[in-house]
């Protein structure tokens, strides 16, 4: 089973995985909404969060972050009463919370995009035996950005959480080779191999 399976049999997931899964992203507001996406995800199915995220762009403000820190407990109570909204005051008040954060790094960097891409130094990273279908929940580099933005405050975004974030937003390229987005994505953007390092529970898909 080739680990971009996971898409297989949904249109609304073929789409995510083809058009958007894995593509190196350097806009602001989308690195904000995949990172919120991530972060509301926690204890749920990505499906779910796909269905829903029509939803999250109406109660969040199509994720502008700017808009989202100024949120008040008075926006918190209009978000609940959404309709399909998620019924989690806390993961609201996360992103609420998340948003702040945000914008505080884009003051700091200039933008989230030099923050998160000064990691791999601009490039997409290819680990060893990923391609292969090795695929790992974390490792180092998702420990090492998790712990910098719980420093900085962030909320529901361990380092589980953060490696779903980098494969989503293409600073790692977890398609497998036989997938036609791998070569696509490596042919159209700067890439680097590494060894597989420190990685928490690698299983092999292929």
């Amino acid at each position: 089973m080739s680990y971009c399976n996971w898409s297989k049999g949904d249109p609304l997931m073929e789409a995510y995985h083809d058009e958007e899964w894995g593509v190196p992203l350097h806009d602001d507001k989308k690195l904000f909404e995949f990172l919120m996406l991530e972060s509301l995800q926690c204890g749920l199915s990505w499906m779910l969060m796909l269905k829903k995220r029509e939803i999250f762009r109406e109660c969040f403000a199509g994720f502008d972050y700017k808009r989202v820190a100024r949120f008040t407990e008075e926006d918190v109570e209009k978000i609940l009463a959404v309709p399909g909204m998620l019924r989690s005051p806390r993961k609201v008040t996360a992103v609420i919370q998340n948003a702040k954060c945000y914008e505080a790094v884009c003051e700091e960097f200039g933008s989230f995009d030099t923050y998160l891409w000064r990691f791999t130094d601009g490039k997409t990273v290819l680990y060893d035996g990923h391609k292969d279908g090795w695929i790992p929940v974390s490792n180092q580099l998702s420990e090492e950005i998790a712990k910098d933005l719980k420093k900085r405050g962030f909320r529901y975004l361990g380092s589980i959480t953060v490696y779903s974030y980098l494969q989503a937003c293409g600073v790692i390229n977890d398609h497998g080779e036989n997938c036609s987005c791998y070569d696509k994505i490596n042919s159209a953007f700067p890439t680097v191999s590494l060894p597989c390092c420190e990685e928490t529970g690698a299983v092999q898909y292929n």
